[in-house]
């Protein structure tokens, strides 16, 4: 009979170590007071740091084409950054005025809009056209004019709130470009020095890692950059076509929701179809159709040709991920949710190659 107690007090060890941490986790909340100041500095540090690590990877190959150029590393971000001034100043002169206007015009108009669109569903009642949908009395667009003005009523808070942390915006928006700087200047040399805290014989599969979840944040930023802005253009021209209102503002607006995971899509085409609506019903359905066909040349020829294999990430797998980070950490955890994932994925599958592969695939 084959003696199992090496595994028994293998066993109760891992649960007497998940058990003593657990209490540690505990303990820490009784003195949560002597945390406050590192919270703190989290909530301060986050945003700077989260855009100086999402214009690392997009500006990092420019900067290392130009060094190759035998252009000085620091003299190539420099002049980068001179560069984006010149396009933020063109977008400024150019572009804004355009998208101001649509958007006074969107906030002033609001009400006649509501009206508008009130009057719209009512015709549909008359008509009969949504018993031919709905049977019975159930009819969910009876209240929609309702839920939208809750809805633009809840936005109009939010924007005001966001607007109540322009002193966190402001200490962002100075401080980032110098933390990114550095990160530019530097390369990787901060993540080899961490690495190098390694115990040796881990160290060629800790940069392993290292060199998989850098290339795997890269593809995955820079690429939904390129998509997001093809997505942008293909709608852009699409709503120009259809006669739609506010057609730039509405792009605007979708191609930064498009950044939020599955979710972004879905909330950024309620607002086109119902102005599309308010315009008229076939323009609602020709708007409708120009997201879906957007959306089909960006899930089937762009994203394939920008990622290729190197976001593998099933559709179930985005939902779940979005679902999780919505609910632990709200906007900022949905926005993380899918670079957290692969940080882990790669993480794991490293742990798993080099301890449990040869001992749990040859029992």
């Amino acid at each position: 009979m084959p003696n199992h107690s090496p595994q028994i007090n293998k066993f109760f060890k891992w649960c007497m170590g998940i058990i003593f941490v657990l209490i540690i986790i505990y303990l820490c909340t009784l003195v949560d007071f002597l945390f406050v100041p590192i919270t703190s500095l989290i909530s301060v540090v986050l945003l700077p740091l989260m855009l100086s690590v999402f214009f690392y990877y997009l500006l990092r190959p420019l900067v290392d084409l130009l060094e190759r150029h035998k252009l000085n590393r620091s003299l190539a971000i420099i002049l980068i950054y001179f560069a984006i001034a010149v396009i933020l100043a063109l977008f400024i002169v150019g572009i804004w005025p355009s998208i101001r206007i649509q958007m006074i015009n969107l906030v002033e108009n609001a009400p006649s809009l509501f009206s508008a669109l009130s009057n719209k569903v009512h015709e549909l009642e008359q008509n009969g056209a949504l018993s031919a949908i709905f049977p019975g009395d159930v009819n969910p667009l009876s209240h929609l004019t309702e839920y939208l003005n809750k809805g633009f009523f809840l936005v109009t808070e939010y924007v005001t709130g966001l607007f109540g942390l322009v002193s966190n915006v402001t200490i962002a928006l100075f401080t980032f470009p110098l933390i990114l700087f550095y990160m530019l200047k530097e390369g990787g040399k901060f993540g080899r020095k961490l690495v190098s805290f390694v115990p040796k014989r881990f160290l060629i599969a800790a940069n392993e890692v290292l060199d998989d979840i850098d290339s795997a944040l890269s593809s995955f930023i820079v690429g939904r950059v390129l998509i997001n802005l093809a997505l942008g253009v293909l709608m852009y021209l699409g709503f120009l076509l259809i006669g739609l209102p506010y057609a730039l503002l509405l792009t605007v607006v979708a191609v930064v929701m498009n950044f939020i995971p599955f979710v972004g899509a879905i909330l950024s085409s309620i607002p086109i179809v119902i102005i599309g609506f308010i315009q008229s019903p076939s323009v609602a359905i020709w708007s409708l159709i120009v997201i879906l066909l957007a959306q089909q040349i960006q899930d089937n020829i762009i994203s394939p040709y920008v990622f290729g294999k190197q976001l593998d990430v099933h559709p179930l797998t985005v939902i779940i991920l979005v679902l999780i980070g919505g609910d632990l950490a709200g906007i900022t955890g949905i926005v993380l949710a899918i670079p957290y994932y692969m940080i882990i994925k790669v993480i794991v599958s490293k742990v798993y190659l080099l301890f449990y592969r040869e001992k749990w695939e040859h029992l």
